[in-house]
């Protein structure tokens, strides 16, 4: 049984320099990579994603380490589903309904 105290998210937030040609490539280069290796953008500098166990959150920190552009700066936040749980959102000033935790049949 999956439970929510092993079921991880890996969020990457990033702060990437934009104002030369090359640095927007590599930073488009980077959002891409991320949205390759299974991330969705929850912000427009603040990827997501979802991971069955905290091995496999480590196989996505050392990508996401593979795959840093020089310059800007980059944050890895990792925690557990049930922390996630607790997350308030809000659109505009309307708060958004709780999210619900994938289904296992998403996770495979």
């Amino acid at each position: 049984m999956l439970s929510g105290y092993r079921l991880m998210w890996v969020v990457v937030m990033f702060d990437l320099p934009v104002v030369e040609k090359a640095e927007r490539k590599a930073a488009t280069e980077f959002r891409n990579t991320l949205l390759d290796m299974g991330f969705e953008m929850s912000q427009f500098s603040v990827y997501m994603r979802f991971c069955t166990s905290p091995a496999q959150v480590d196989t996505y920190n050392k990508r996401v380490e593979n795959a840093l552009p020089e310059g800007g700066k980059v944050n890895v936040l990792q925690f557990t589903d049930k922390q996630y749980e607790r997350i308030i959102s809000f659109h505009g000033k309307a708060k958004q309904p709780a999210n619900k935790t994938p289904d296992q049949f998403d996770l495979f």
